[in-house]
């Protein structure tokens, strides 16, 4: 008698264990189908980047040694098109490249928060002092220079946060690129160097 009576006990734990587990299973599925939900309801759309203006302070190279020195000062402005969601741009560098590789030091621009529909503008100078530059590269650009055609890409690496009323999501990786025209016949912008002058107001990729 006293062994079955043990074994009842210990078939009352298994089960109060197991409608434990249920209750605990219950209740994720519950969180997660909520947390989906929500998601939907309120995805973030990607903040909207252009590249407004973009003036070419200096463009050396020097074929013998290899470096080039770039400065350029590029005015960006986001807008965050979400109507219920908050952007924390916790880390934004900013920096020029061409051809994929990159000629300045990245400038870092202030952490900001962008509230429903807000525009932020940011105007840094750019510069790439003495720059190992690869040669097939300098010849691009000597071609470019010429022509009186020069693209350069205006990059964004950074890190933000959503905000929705009260809660905030973790970090998200952001990374932009905006196309910088400069032309030395037309173009909207003040002269720079060589004579360049940006062309017109460009749409940035984002990716988040």
């Amino acid at each position: 008698m006293g062994k079955d009576c043990g074994n009842h006990g210990d078939d009352d734990i298994r089960q109060a264990c197991r409608r434990l587990l249920a209750i605990l299973f219950g209740l994720a599925l519950i969180v997660a189908i909520i947390a989906l939900i929500v998601y939907l309801v309120l995805r973030p759309t990607h903040p909207r980047f252009f590249l407004q203006d973009a003036t070419l302070r200096q463009l050396d190279l020097s074929n013998a040694s290899g470096l080039l020195s770039t400065s350029i000062q590029v005015t960006v402005a986001s807008r965050n098109p979400n109507d219920r969601v908050g952007v924390y741009y916790d880390r934004l560098d900013v920096y020029a490249s061409y051809k994929y590789q990159q000629i300045t030091i990245a400038a870092s621009l202030p952490p900001v928060y962008q509230g429903h529909g807000d525009v932020d503008v940011w105007s840094p100078v750019l510069s790439g002092p003495n720059v190992p530059f690869a040669p097939y590269l300098g010849d691009a650009l000597a071609k470019d220079v010429a022509s009186g055609y020069l693209i350069l890409q205006v990059k964004i690496d950074g890190r933000v946060r959503w905000k929705v009323g009260s809660w905030i999501s973790g970090h998200y990786h952001l990374f932009v690129t905006c196309p910088a025209f400069l032309v030395t016949a037309g173009g909207n912008g003040a002269p720079g160097a060589n004579g360049f002058r940006f062309q017109t107001t460009t749409y940035c990729h984002v990716e988040v």
